[in-house]
């Protein structure tokens, strides 16, 4: 049994992990995802992420069939760029996390699939003993701001979306679970935790294996 209703959604297999409130750059060329943007854009309508567990982003013959994780995030197109023909370059925000309950494969290649939403991270301060991780997060930040400022190009765009929330255990995680060199794996687990805190703790042994924080 379902806590809530089953919605249908479009779905992105990709090669990563989108998290919650997490910024996502796209370059879309293939016909099938093409259309699906497009139509998503008029729409002003989402589409799923979901991160691929076998084959590839793009369809090649021969390749293996798609396999993703069964918890993606909604992805919100926040720019669109279609001054190419058959490419379109967008930015997508992440939002919702959600379940597949069942997927369709269709004959132009899209996915689709019943999925089911999962709540959203607790807001939960930042403990002291924890202190240092947003700390070191908000000195990269400040950093490539500042690297953005003296370069002075509207092209150049920042891995972190504002409102920065510095103070906040699931906000801390996802943003260093987005900017670690982390296995999709790796990330995916830590972006299917239910408790931002364990995220952030383990978080915190990660950046002081990297010798960060």
């Amino acid at each position: 049994m379902t806590s809530s209703p089953l919605v249908t959604l479009p779905l992105f297999p990709l090669g990563s992990v989108l998290y919650p409130g997490g910024l996502l750059p796209l370059r879309v060329f293939e016909v099938r995802y093409l259309h699906m943007v497009g139509e998503a854009h008029k729409a002003g309508s989402p589409f799923g992420v979901v991160a691929l567990t076998q084959g590839s982003e793009v369809r090649v013959a021969g390749a293996e069939a798609e396999r993703f994780a069964s918890v993606g995030t909604l992805a919100e197109i926040r720019r669109f760029d279609a001054q190419q023909p058959a490419l379109l370059q967008i930015e997508c925000l992440g939002t919702r996390r959600f379940r597949v309950h069942g997927s369709t494969q269709h004959k132009n290649g899209l996915w689709t699939a019943d999925v089911e939403w999962l709540a959203d991270d607790l807001a939960m301060p930042v403990p002291e003993d924890l202190a240092q991780v947003p700390e070191a997060l908000k000195r990269l930040i400040d950093t490539l701001e500042a690297r953005k400022a003296a370069e002075d190009r509207e092209d150049v765009r920042l891995p972190v979306a504002a409102p920065y929330r510095f103070d906040d255990c699931g906000w801390v995680a996802n943003r260093w679970c987005e900017l670690l060199p982390l296995q999709t794996e790796l990330k995916q687990r830590l972006m299917e935790l239910e408790s931002p805190l364990m995220r952030l703790e383990l978080v915190a042994d990660l950046l002081s294996r990297h010798g960060i924080a």
